[in-house]
């Protein structure tokens, strides 16, 4: 009865051409009677007109349609949204791939909105802001203090293209005033793609927008250039997006005329995608990274891939949403996002987990996941006979709870030492390369990245970091020795001080990061990844494999 509530509602909020269009598909659910709709429906337009006619004060009628919306909805999967007309636009630039800015990121530290990164082409940089830039003011209102949020910096940044924003913001001592037209700023699916040695070739993508496939195909032919033969598609963290687009990023790697995907629905017939002549990356050995975070159109390449024996899936079991959903527009411009269908990995698998339990237990899979041990060992995930499907090439895969990688690589679980963890909780990781690019920027010799690599360690820049933290009160000498408060652990690499030891020697990983953090800062986006990847046991794993099948390759050679 409660989806009845909430449908009832809604039919009072809408025009009439309109009730009767969500009576029809409302009518249309079999094991609903009729005459059961009637009275729910009568029921709450009796309550509806008394409380029009005795509440104590005047109902909102729209925050309660919208509430009734939302909970008819969430009664029915985990997936199926509304999204009021006030968020529509911020909840689909992802997605469609850009939105209408200035063309900047920042990050906001010590009460002070900090320009993080200045996008190539954007009104940004045309007017020369660069990275480091403190905002004073936006349009004459103040930027500092109790007003530096996130939510203030993009109420007054976004706007409506060939529209005029003034920011006053402080470079060092000087206070300089940007006029900058906002514009359409582009985001960006891919933000890392390099080169490892031995012809292996690295693709991120963060989402499946509009742009993911022609972006990718980009990367891949630059990649080529440079000698690529062997592929890392990294799929960790992407929650998806448009089906078509995850249609068209698995038909890069999978054969012609072979099945990639169908989805099929109570009022959907089977509709079936297949490879067509066009894919860029048909041979040459692939791996594809997934972990806990990948979910719905990430799901549907790796199970692609998987199902046909097109490369190797390494990592941890995927997010598990195998449900297909559909947008419909309402008439005040708000979004309902509704389930229509499932759908199906070329072996028959529906991937998609459970959500019998409600909305709110669905969300803490992950959490049950960790708690009982499935992000440290395979050997905690087990699935009935009933979910065991094949291969194209015979080997078993499940379906029913995402797709379950060839190469399982647990979480790194490595313990923080307690010098990095009050670093972190005081946010000086963060805040310590835009302070040094600050300071250094005009005076680097560094013209690129590889030079930066090269000439990285007479920066002195291990230095400056301790002597930076100490001022914010972390102290390297009294932290050497002490245990984690959260572990209890005194982590290995913790080693006395010494004239002779370095941050590299005392805190390896706090000095990488620190690394890659400043080369983000210096040189844009996708420079971290390139130097963090050294840790990052999944990509090492998927490194190693690739190496290993060239070398078996090579060996079966006449």
């Amino acid at each position: 009865m409660k989806r009845y509530v909430a449908f009832a509602l809604l039919l009072l909020l809408v025009s009439p051409s309109q009730a009767q269009v969500f009576r029809n598909l409302f009518h249309k659910k079999k094991n609903v009677e009729v005459a059961d709709t009637v009275k729910g429906l009568k029921r709450i337009e009796e309550v509806m007109n008394l409380l029009q006619t005795h509440y104590v004060s005047d109902p909102n009628t729209d925050k309660l349609s919208e509430d009734a919306v939302r909970n008819m909805l969430r009664t029915l999967d985990p997936h199926s949204i509304y999204v009021p007309a006030r968020e529509v636009q911020r909840t689909n630039e992802a997605l469609q791939g850009n939105f209408e800015g200035v063309g900047i990121t920042f990050a906001v530290m010590d009460d002070t909105i900090r320009v993080q990164e200045v996008l190539a082409g954007g009104p940004a940089e045309k007017v020369g802001m660069l990275p480091g830039d403190k905002f004073l003011s936006i349009d004459n209102v103040m930027a500092t203090g109790d007003s530096a949020k996130n939510s203030f910096v993009l109420r007054h940044l976004r706007g409506k293209k060939g529209t005029t924003v003034v920011v006053d913001a402080l470079r060092g001592r000087d206070s300089i005033t940007f006029h900058m037209v906002r514009d359409r700023i582009p985001i960006h699916s891919i933000e890392v793609s390099f080169m490892e040695e031995d012809s292996i070739g690295y693709i991120s993508l963060l989402r499946f927008a509009r742009t993911s496939v022609t972006e990718f195909r980009k990367a891949l032919k630059d990649l080529k250039k440079q000698g690529m033969k062997s592929l890392v598609l990294d799929l960790r963290g992407n929650s998806g997006g448009f089906l078509d687009i995850a249609y068209g990023m698995a038909n890069e790697f999978i054969s012609s005329g072979r099945l990639i995907v169908y989805q099929q629905g109570r009022a959907r017939k089977r509709q079936d995608f297949r490879a067509n002549r066009h894919g860029s990356f048909r041979k040459g050995d692939l791996v594809v990274l997934i972990d806990e975070g990948s979910a719905s159109a990430s799901e549907i390449v790796s199970g692609a891939v998987q199902d046909w024996d097109r490369g190797l899936i390494v990592g941890r079991r995927s997010f598990g949403k195998g449900l297909v959903q559909t947008m419909y527009n309402l008439s005040d411009g708000s979004q309902v996002r509704i389930t229509t269908a499932r759908y199906y990995t070329p072996s028959g698998r529906c991937i998609q987990r459970p959500y019998d339990e409600g909305t709110d237990e669905y969300n803490k899979d992950i959490q049950r996941r960790y708690k009982h041990g499935e992000l440290f060992t395979a050997d905690s995930v087990h699935f009935p006979d009933s979910l065991k499907f094949k291969t194209f090439g015979g080997r078993t895969v499940y379906g029913g709870g995402g797709i379950m990688p060839d190469i399982f690589v647990p979480m790194d679980t490595t313990p923080a030492t307690p010098y990095y963890t009050q670093c972190r909780r005081k946010g000086i990781i963060n805040q310590f390369p835009q302070y040094w690019a600050g300071l250094h920027r005009k005076e680097l010799s560094i013209k690129d990245f590889p030079a930066f690599m090269a000439c990285y360690d007479s920066l002195g820049v291990d230095t400056e970091f301790v002597s930076y933290a100490a001022s914010k009160g972390v102290h390297l000498d009294s932290l050497l020795s002490a245990p984690d408060s959260v572990t209890g652990v005194v982590a290995d690499t913790v080693a006395a001080p010494s004239d002779s030891l370095s941050l590299a020697d005392i805190d390896p990983f706090l000095h990488l990061q620190i690394k890659a953090l400043l080369a983000d800062n210096l040189f844009g986006r996708g420079h971290y990844y390139q130097i963090m990847k050294e840790r990052d046991p999944v990509y090492q794993t998927a490194v190693a494999q690739l190496r290993k099948q060239r070398q078996a390759a090579a060996t079966a050679l006449p």
